[in-house]
């Protein structure tokens, strides 16, 4: 029961004074303003029909389909109103000399009355509350020129009765002789027990339906400032008003504020911001949020950081999956027999439910909201099922009353079936240059939002270092750690290997030792521009690199050589390894094993943002470094894009990142079994690579035949699911000519360019763009990603066309040097003196001729 109902008025309307009565009580529109008066989604409204025709039982009903609480009827329409709409629904107005008039079948037909008073006597409504046992009486003034005082609305409440204010008589500012404060009005009916007198306040998740987050104690002054301003204000015991979150920054949003039965106690029902209510950074002072809730903030978190390939990263990227997967365990629930067994197919359905929605950006609250917006419909629709769910025995006139399910429901694959896989296919000479311009488009990178995302984690351990990395490390990689950093010599134990292994590494680092060291600049090279002026270029390593190494469930030395080689190579100082570490604490003995032949000053066992903040920054135990390089997540590549454009971290980056490419050009020479194998071990990455083979004037057999060869071996490997998914988005290029085969590839700038033709060798002279490109039917692209010797740290996403690959020069830097002799200057002088004149910079032309004057 509210203390007092305004009676909204068409100056208050998107008002200060509005969006502060929503929070404490129903707003009462008249009819003729509801349509031209929206109101806030969180608003409670009560129709009340102002005007003397008959009303449109069509539009009652639509405003309470639209989700008002109820609609106000006068006596002289009840009657046929309360033969159409539920009792709950409707309130009756009448004045006080109609009370006799209304019948039984009135008062039993509605759940409540306005009564229209020329007086506020309250021990009339003491009596008409007697008539109408059990309903709901509201009292409007019928002059209402002056408010009433705290007084008479508590008597009013004491009573029973509710009285309905005009929001004229209403303020937020302090009470006068010609209005009351809304605050006023609300507590006039609160009782304090307590000596301080302040009253208990169970503060609740309108977020959560309604989870207490803590119990805190309120004012008369601290209730009015959050009625008034909509933000969470309490009364601290020790400190006084105390406006929640001024400080921390997690702030509250009042949604409403309630009176308990006996009006000695309040309920604050808020969105929480920031880090949580309780005072240690959690969510709620009564410990973790569980059941559907805690299901709800897993899934919301998968979704940001699922790990690649996981089922729950399935689950996001592949609607048909997770559409199927809802549809089987909707029919396992509909199977079920037992207690046990219903609850247990309830929670799965539920699960893959709330992942729908979750993908979706639907939370919980929003499905409450929808609920409660159903249940304030009148209108009911048959409920009959659509035809594909109605089983034989239901009768026929039944089912073709029914709409018939939509095709792609019917039809629909269900994903990880024993179903062709199959890539798309377009004719590049068909297409047009819209369609052609959609073919070499990447998926958009959503790089603003990951960063802002990112964000928090970076700052956090830039401000408190170790202590936000061991923490952030417990949190994402669910490891308890004392020491994230390890520093050589590393202990033999930590890189034990099987023979065969070790071997394995071994030959790979010693290819790309020796290509990357070919590439290294020894030597200084010395031009002499004119006579006396000498200008030479230099290389210098760049003295402190961060090698990113994604590890946890996966074992990746291959980029630990890749990375870790060449800056041998280069001689850098510093060369720190960042890698999660396994669910033991430890790091994998392959990456351990590289990291001691690269020579590695020390090793980071973290990953994420929070690996990158540390490289970028530094802590107390983790040196800073100058440059950042390797692949990573999207969460790693936003905080390598945040950190190397802050000038306080003062670090570059290798290069943007994207998800894993290949581009196949393959021509009527070419294996399908080899172009199949190379499409698929790209694909295999993970279900956003991106697979792209370009046809050279093959026949529909021959494209048909590389076709079931992708069927037939991505059916054969582990990772199908995530094949099925990537190769699904993945496309055949049709072309006429090499010509034309390799202008589409260096439009689309592939990270890897495999060519399957007659004359490879002699294509690659015309390849402009590309991360690496892979001659011939014996140049697997795996070759190089483990042991060619080139490298395989890439440029994808197009970035072939502005970026090289990682390679010994990535490490170094060159600095330039001039020498000028007397003779030189001579010469020289004059030019430079000439120039710097025509910019107006005299003291430029001044450090040139005062030289010139000595000689």
């Amino acid at each position: 029961m509210s203390v007092f109902v305004p009676l909204l008025e068409p100056a208050a309307a998107d008002s200060a004074l509005l969006r502060a009565l929503i929070r404490i009580a129903p707003i009462i529109v008249p009819a003729s303003t509801a349509s031209t008066t929206p109101l806030p989604g969180n608003a409670k409204r009560l129709i009340l029909l102002d005007h003397d025709s008959p009303p449109n039982l069509d539009e009652i009903t639509s405003w309470l389909d639209g989700g008002a609480e109820k609609v106000i009827v006068p006596l002289a329409y009840a009657k046929e109103v309360i033969e159409a709409l539920p009792a709950d629904r409707l309130l009756l107005l009448f004045d006080v000399g109609s009370v006799s008039a209304v019948s039984d079948t009135v008062r039993n037909g509605v759940s409540g009355v306005l009564i229209k008073s020329p007086s506020l006597d309250v021990d009339f409504v003491t009596s008409v509350s007697r008539f109408f046992s059990g309903s709901a009486i509201h009292v409007l003034p019928a002059v209402a020129s002056t408010p009433p005082t705290p007084s008479t609305i508590r008597a009013f409440f004491a009573a029973g009765a509710t009285l309905v204010l005009p929001t004229s008589l209403l303020t937020l500012e302090p009470s006068s002789q010609s209005h009351i404060n809304v605050g006023d009005a609300f507590l006039a009916p609160l009782v304090s027990d307590r000596p301080d007198g302040l009253f208990p306040t169970v503060v609740a998740s309108h977020l959560e339906g309604g989870r207490s987050l803590g119990l805190v104690y309120s004012s008369t002054e601290s209730i009015k400032e959050s009625i008034a301003t909509g933000k969470g204000v309490y009364q601290s015991r020790k400190h006084g008003l105390w406006r929640k979150g001024e400080t921390s920054g997690a702030t509250q949003d009042v949604v409403s504020i309630r009176l308990d039965c006996d009006c000695d106690a309040l309920e604050f029902s808020v969105i929480q911001n920031g880090a949580g209510f309780c005072h240690l950074s959690r969510p709620s002072c009564f410990g973790e949020t569980s059941g559907l809730s805690a299901l709800e903030k897993t899934l919301q978190s998968r979704l940001s950081s699922a790990p690649e390939g996981s089922y729950t990263q399935r689950l996001f990227k592949d609607p048909d999956l997770l559409s199927s997967k809802i549809m089987e365990e909707a029919d396992e629930l509909c199977r079920a027999e037992t207690k046990e067994g219903v609850a247990f197919e309830a929670a799965d359905l539920l699960y893959f439910a709330l992942t729908r929605c979750v993908a979706a950006g639907v939370s919980i609250a929003d499905i409450e909201r929808s609920l409660d917006s159903k249940s304030k419909k009148v209108t009911r629709r048959p409920g009959n099922a659509k035809k594909q769910w109605v089983k034989a025995s239901q009768p026929s006139d039944e089912i073709a009353a029914q709409k018939p399910a939509p095709a792609s429901i019917v039809e629909k694959e269900p994903a990880g079936t024993s179903a062709a896989i199959r890539m798309r296919t377009f004719d590049i000479s068909s297409t047009t240059s819209e369609e052609r311009a959609k073919l070499l488009r990447r998926p958009v990178l959503k790089s603003d939002e990951m960063i802002s995302k990112v964000k928090p984690i970076v700052d956090d351990v830039r401000i408190r270092g170790d202590s936000a990395l061991l923490e952030l490390t417990a949190k994402f990689d669910k490891v308890q750690l004392s020491s994230t950093v390890l520093f050589p010599p590393f202990p033999p134990e930590s890189m034990q290997l099987d023979a065969s292994v070790k071997e394995a590494i071994d030959i790979a680092y010693a290819n790309i030792y020796k290509f990357h060291a070919a590439q290294a600049e020894q030597s200084t090279m010395t031009v002499e521009t004119m006579p006396g002026v000498l200008c030479s270029r230099f290389s210098r390593p760049i003295a402190r690199v961060g090698l990113y190494v994604p590890g946890g469930t996966a074992i990746l030395p291959s980029t630990a050589l890749m990375l870790g080689i060449p800056a041998q190579v280069a001689g850098c100082k510093e060369v720190v390894i960042a890698t999660p570490p396994r669910t033991d604490g430890s790091i994998s003995p392959e990456v351990m094993y590289v990291a001691h032949l690269v020579g590695a000053s020390a090793i980071l066992k973290a990953g994420g943002a929070q690996a990158v903040s540390a490289l970028a920054y530094g802590t107390q135990t983790v040196p800073k470094v100058d440059k950042i390089f390797g692949p990573g997540n999207q969460w790693v590549t936003a905080a390598k894009m945040l950190v190397q454009n802050d000038t306080d971290a003062l670090v570059s980056i290798d290069m943007p990142a994207g998800p894993s490419e290949v581009l196949v050009i393959a021509d009527s020479t070419c294996n399908p079994a080899f172009v199949a194998a190379d499409l698929l071990s790209q694909a295999e990455h993970g279900v956003d690579s991106q697979v792209v083979l370009v046809a050279v004037n093959l026949s529909d057999a021959e494209v048909s035949a590389i076709e079931a060869a992708v069927d037939s071996q991505a059916h054969a490997l582990p990772r199908v699911g995530i094949v099925r998914e990537s190769i699904a988005k993945s496309i055949i290029v049709k072309t006429k000519s090499e010509q034309d085969a390799i202008r589409f590839s260096n439009d689309y700038a592939p990270e890897h360019l495999i060519l399957h033709v007659k004359d490879a060798k002699g294509l690659l002279a015309s390849v402009d763009n590309a991360g690496s490109v892979f001659v011939g039917p014996y140049s697997p692209e795996s070759c190089g990603d483990y042991a060619s010797g080139t490298n395989h740290t890439l440029p994808t996403n197009g970035y072939a066309r502005q970026f090289s690959g990682v390679n010994t020069l990535s490490f170094q830097k060159h600095i330039t040097s001039q020498e000028v002799s007397a003779n030189g200057l001579r010469v020289l002088g004059p030019v430079v003196a000439t120039l710097a004149d025509c910019e107006g910079l005299d003291a430029h032309a001044n450090a040139v001729r005062i030289r010139l004057r000595s000689l």
